[in-house]
């Protein structure tokens, strides 16, 4: 396997470049010091359902990678936001996002969570059957429905957009998509829209949606927490970042030197610098060096999330040794990085605040992106007031 395969060609945008720069620099993002969080806001009931009305009931996320419709005529049903949702790509390869409920009888159109190649989704109840563009195609028996106007009864769909191998939705109408395109551009210069997915878990993690983030928002914590794992790969603390509107992006310094690299050549820059993104409500992109993790978490309680975590490369594993390579980075970064530690952390950390000992989170000047973050999401439920 050789990533350059996919990334030849590809340079940076500006705004990565700019952060790389920054980087060989040496210099560091302005902070304004020691910061506080309440600790209520990982704890409290109240404040939880406030920011699910506020951000997960109406903001664009990020659902799922492209890479996982690769080719048109697919669908997957998709549960995690707390409603039913069925996403597909039409035969002319564009994306849809729908209810999965059938206009009939409101049955369950598609079941299961898996990604399938179909020509036609058919409801097991009565047998309606839409297209993948969810048109009403036909029902049995329509003299049984006198008068009934098929185009009448096409499946509920959902503002979604697909840009740089994302595919995003909006729970609500008249959705922005203006951000998604432009974090789009990001995404490509990985190569992210001809990616392979080479795996995909769900995990279920016992602790509040913004703890797991917030473990993506500083890097003060990569060389104590991952000391075992990925810890000794980065500089401590090197990091340089920016916002693309309420979304967060960061580059991460590695062990080797910037000195007399090309920035602009994508495949050489992401060997020594790792980039972040925390696309807000709750998606986590992470672009290692010859492979890309998506994580998009999906609150279900106050001090409960499911995290579904899709990593991706450049293309599919053609031989043993690829696949047992890609294999092995999975087993690093899913299994141990992330939900042995990240997550775990995040668990203890919730254990540790529902006790009331400490009122408020202490955040220091190399955990800076916490801070913007937490304000980002302030600023969410204020205008949702």
């Amino acid at each position: 396997m050789n990533e350059a395969v996919t990334l030849r060609g590809k340079r940076p945008t500006d705004g990565q470049l700019a952060l790389a720069e920054a980087l060989a620099r040496g210099e560091e993002r302005p902070s304004s010091g020691i910061t506080t969080v309440p600790a209520s806001v990982y704890t409290d009931p109240d404040h939880f359902a406030r920011e699910k009305s506020a951000l997960f009931d109406r903001v664009p996320s990020v659902l799922m990678p492209s890479a996982l419709l690769p080719e048109p005529g697919m669908a997957v049903p998709h549960d995690l936001t707390g409603r039913p949702l069925l996403v597909t790509r039409d035969k002319a390869g564009a994306i849809h996002v729908f209810l999965n409920v059938c206009r009939h009888r409101g049955t369950r159109l598609v079941e299961g969570g898996e990604a399938e190649c179909t020509a036609r989704l058919v409801c097991p109840y009565h047998a309606w059957t839409y297209r993948l563009d969810g048109a009403l195609l036909a029902l049995p028996r329509p003299d049984s429905f006198p008068g009934l106007d098929k185009s009448d009864y096409h499946l509920v769909e959902l503002p979604s957009r697909e840009a740089g191998g994302l595919i995003w939705y909006s729970p609500v109408e008249h959705a922005d998509f203006a951000l998604a395109d432009t974090l789009g551009a990001d995404m490509a210069a990985f190569g992210t829209p001809e990616h392979f997915l080479f795996r995909r878990k769900t995990h279920s993690v016992a602790g509040n949606w913004k703890l797991i983030m917030d473990a993506f928002l500083e890097s003060y914590h990569v060389t104590r927490l991952h000391a075992k794992t990925i810890g000794p790969f980065f500089k401590d603390g090197v990091t340089s970042g920016d916002m693309i509107g309420p979304h967060a992006r960061s580059a991460v310094g590695r062990v080797d030197e910037l000195d007399g690299v090309d920035l602009t050549d994508m495949t050489a820059l992401r060997r020594r610098v790792t980039y972040a993104y925390q696309l807000l409500p709750a998606t986590i992109v992470i672009a290692s060096p010859d492979y890309i993790n998506v994580m998009a978490l999906w609150p279900q309680a106050v001090d409960g999330t499911l995290v579904e975590d899709f990593m991706l490369i450049p293309e599919p594993p053609a031989t043993d040794k690829a696949r047992d390579h890609w294999e092995r980075s999975w087993a690093l970064l899913d299994g141990g990085v992330f939900a042995g530690e990240d997550f775990r952390a995040a668990e203890l950390g919730q254990q540790g605040l529902s006790t009331g000992v400490v009122p408020h989170l202490t955040i220091g000047t190399l955990e800076g992106g916490i801070s913007r973050f937490h304000e980002t999401v302030s600023e969410a439920l204020r205008a949702a007031n």
